[in-house]
């Protein structure tokens, strides 16, 4: 194998230990570079001598551990990082609010879980098997912890109810 070869695959190689480094998970990647690399130094000695292989080996350590030194600095990592906060928060379920038998109304499509005004509450609530669409009056049938599970009214419930 000629110089211009051995070099473009041990590049290849190192390129896709990098990737797998910052942004393809799975080893797959890294395992071909790495194969890729092992193959561009095993080359090496069996076409130019030990001299040469001895050199290569050396040298796509060198800059393996220069890359992989280069990638964890932080500023690498802070170029390709999530910088937002997530805000979000799990229900919180005030037991003399919120019981089984609230009634509410959707706000957002329950398919099967979305958000509901419940005792003046926006929850987030699941359905048992059913979709309910925005809306619709819906009545809370069991509590687990945090998760509230509920049914839709139908028309005829809805007036026994009022």
């Amino acid at each position: 194998m000629s110089w211009p070869i051995i070099i473009i695959v041990l590049i290849i190689g190192l390129v896709l230990v990098a990737l797998e480094i910052i942004a393809i998970p799975g080893g797959i990647a890294g395992a071909i570079g790495g194969l890729l690399a092992i193959l561009a130094v095993w080359q090496t000695y069996a076409s130019h001598g030990h001299v040469a292989g001895n050199i290569m080996l050396l040298s796509s350590i060198a800059v393996l551990i220069i890359l992989i030194v280069v990638l964890m600095k932080s500023k690498t990592w802070n170029r390709v990082s999530l910088h937002e906060a997530v805000d979000s928060k799990v229900n919180t379920v005030d037991a003399n609010e919120i019981k089984v038998g609230s009634k509410g109304v959707t706000i957002t499509r329950l398919a099967p879980s979305g958000n509901a005004m419940i005792q003046d509450q926006v929850v987030e609530v699941h359905t048992v098997s059913e979709f309910v669409d925005p809306d619709q009056p819906i009545e809370v049938i069991e509590i687990e912890g945090y998760r509230i599970m509920v049914r839709s009214l139908n028309d005829q419930e809805q007036n026994v109810s009022q």
